[in-house]
């Protein structure tokens, strides 16, 4: 469904990402796994178009995305959560989750979309008028999935989903991911700091150091690996 290849991305002399390829399969959950600065934001924010790459491919769909508007990227199935949730805090959460469909044109559409959002969030339906800027964190994150969600999307990028949350509600929106795969057949690429919850839920893994991929594999076999236990699934 995605082929990445030979991506290469710098911050002005600075390289990011140096030759990363990689494969996701349709309806599968991947995960992107490595420390802070290794390159995994940088990945997802140029597959989305919001960085561009010096040099490689990025195939979505047989389709080659690679120098495309992150807009254009959006209208073809490719949806976004950033780090960090970059909700609209000024403004509802019924306005936040139109915003998501800012590019969909068939109203029947977007009230399904949105009756599955509410499927899979309901604190969300019970929210509807309040500011986002005041829910809580895990509610700020359901907001931002189920923004993306709103953009009827074939394929879904989260960038570090339990960045800030509760403990309690980390298990809650990991559940929530797993539904949205599995019951709904969106596949997901997955960013996560929390290293074994993401190799839990995942299928297929890929390692990155210093922005090179340095690893891969199958989940349930890099989660007995020595070297990755040592480096990131602590022992």
């Amino acid at each position: 469904m995605l082929t990445v290849s030979d991506l290469q991305v710098s911050y002005g002399a600075i390289s990011a990402l140096a030759d990363v390829s990689f494969q996701i399969k349709p309806g599968s959950i991947v995960t992107l796994i490595g420390g802070n600065g290794a390159g995994k934001t940088t990945t997802l924010r140029t597959v989305s178009g919001l960085l561009r790459a010096q040099t490689g491919k990025i195939m979505f769909l047989g389709e080659d995305i690679t120098a495309l508007a992150a807009h254009k990227i959006v209208a073809r199935g490719l949806c976004h959560v950033p780090e960090g949730r970059m909700i609209f805090s000024n403004l509802t959460v019924d306005e936040n989750l139109s915003m998501g469909a800012y590019l969909q044109t068939d109203a029947t559409l977007i009230a399904k979309n949105r009756a599955y959002v509410f499927d899979i969030f309901p604190r969300l339906n019970e929210r509807l008028k309040q500011t986002a800027g005041t829910l809580s964190g895990g509610e700020q994150q359901m907001l931002a999935i189920g923004r993306a969600l709103m953009g009827n999307p074939k394929f879904l990028m989260l960038d570090e989903p339990s960045l800030g949350i509760a403990p309690r509600l980390i298990s809650t929106i990991f559940e929530k991911i797993v539904e949205i795969n599995r019951v709904h057949g969106i596949t997901i690429l997955l960013v996560e700091q929390n290293a074994n919850l993401a190799l839990e839920i995942s299928s297929y893994a890929y390692v990155l150091e210093t922005g090179r991929i340095v690893m891969e594999g199958e989940s349930k076999k890099l989660r007995t690996d020595p070297q990755l236990k040592a480096t990131y699934l602590g022992g």
